[in-house]
C-alpha cells in the first residue's frame, strides 16, 4: 500500500516567498525560496546510486489560500537549510517532513517547524531528501542515506552551528516519521560509503520525534523493504533513543497501529517514551495548522517540554 497524502493543511506564512512574474509582469504566485541562503549540500558529489539521468527538480506551491505550501520533487540535490534561533540555548533538531516519499512537505513539516522552535532557542535542520523512486539505485536505502548524512554533518559541524552535538535529535511528520524511527533504530546501518571525515561522526540522534508516523515499511512500500530493516518496532532495543509520539485518533491515512507498535516495543525495551494520542486532528497538521482549540494544536509546546526534560536527565546520567 503506497500512501497518497491528501491535502487537510491550512495556512502557515513562510519564511522567505519569491514573485513568480507572467509575461504580463504581474505577480501570479507567491513561491516558498527553497532552499535558503544558510543551508549546505549533503553530498560533495552525487548522491550514493545516482542515475545517469538526475531527477528534474521540481519545486511547486500546492493547495489554495490560506492553505498554500511549497512541495518538493526531482530532488536530484538533496539540501540541509539551516534556521538559527536569536537565542540558541544549544539544542538541535532535524526535522523531517513527510509526503508518502511522493513529495516533500517542505514547509508545512520543516519551514514551519523553524518558524515554531527556532523562538524556543532550537537551531532547526530541514532536510530536503531525495525521493526513492526517482531513480536512484537501493531506492529503499535512499531516505536513511540522506538522513545518516545529515545528522553526521551537522555533528561534526557543532561549533560552527552554536549548538551541543550531544543535544541533536530529530522529528518526523507521516513519511518522514519512517526515517525519524529510522535514524533511532538504523542509524549504524551500512547504506552508504564513507565520503569523508564527517562520516565517522555518530548518525543516532538524541530523541526522536514521530509526528503522525509510518513506522513500518509495509505501509508504503517503495522497492522491496527488508521487514527487518524498515519496521522500526522489531528493531527497538535498549540502545534506541528517548522517544515522543504524537497521533491523531481520526487520522484517515496512518493507522493507529503504526505509532502503537513503537510505543508497546519502547515500553518493552525499557525506551524512554511519551505519547499524545489526539481525539481530532486528521493527517498532516504539522506544528502550526490545527486550530487554538483543538487540544492537538499544543504538541509543539509538549514536544519542548519533553525535549528539555530528556536532555536534562541524560546530561544527570552522565554526569
Amino acid at each position: 500500500m503506497r500512501i497518497e497524502r491528501r491535502h487537510f493543511l491550512a495556512g502557515a506564512v513562510s519564511l522567505a516567498t519569491a514573485a513568480r512574474i507572467d509575461a504580463a509582469g504581474l505577480a501570479t504566485d507567491a513561491v516558498t525560496a527553497w532552499p535558503p541562503a544558510d543551508s549546505f549540500k549533503l553530498w560533495p558529489g552525487k548522491p550514493p546510486g545516482a542515475p545517469a539521468t538526475l531527477p528534474r527538480p521540481n519545486f511547486a506551491m500546492n493547495g489554495t489560500a490560506p492553505r498554500r505550501e511549497l512541495w518538493l520533487r526531482g530532488v536530484a540535490e538533496p539540501v540541509v537549510g539551516v534556521y538559527r534561533p536569536a537565542n540558541p540555548d544549544g539544542r538541535a533538531l532535524l526535522a523531517i517532513p513527510g509526503g508518502g516519499y511522493q513529495f516533500v512537505s517542505v514547509e508545512n513539516e520543516g519551514i514551519n517547524v523553524a518558524r515554531t522552535f527556532a523562538p524556543k532557542g532550537v537551531t532547526v535542520f530541514v532536510l530536503g531528501y531525495r525521493l526513492p523512486g526517482e531513480g536512484w539505485a537501493n531506492q529503499e536505502d535512499v531516505p536513511l542515506q540522506d538522513g545518516q548524512r545529515a545528522m553526521r554533518l551537522i555533528r561534526a559541524n557543532a561549533a560552527q552551528y552554536g549548538i551541543d552535538a550531544g543535544n541533536l535529535g530529530c522529528i518526523g511528520f507521516s513519511a518522514g516519521g519512517l526515517l525519524s524511527s529510522s535514524l533511532a533504530v538504523a542509524s549504524d546501518d551500512p547504506v552508504y560509503d564513507p565520503v569523508d571525515a564527517a562520516d565517522k561522526v555518530g548518525a543516532r540522534p538524541a530523541f526522536a520525534g514521530l509526528i503522525y508516523p509510518v513506522t513500518s515499511g509495509d505501509l508504503m512500500r517503495v522497492g522491496k523493504y527488508p521487514s527487518a530493516r524498515f519496521n522500526a518496532a522489531e528493531r527497538v532495543n535498549a540502545r534506541t533513543p528517548p522517544l515522543f509520539i504524537a497521533q491523531a485518533l481520526d487520522d484517515p491515512l496512518v493507522p493507529l497501529s503504526q505509532p502503537m507498535a513503537m510505543l508497546t516495543a519502547a515500553k518493552t525495551a525499557g525506551v524512554p517514551v511519551e505519547a499524545h494520542f489526539f481525539q481530532e486532528g486528521g493527517h498532516g497538521f504539522g506544528p502550526t495548522y490545527l486550530t487554538p482549540d483543538m487540544p492537538g494544536s499544543l504538541w509543539p509546546e509538549l514536544f519542548d517540554k519533553w525535549v528539555k526534560r530528556t536532555l536534562n536527565h541524560q546530561i544527570g546520567e552522565r554526569g
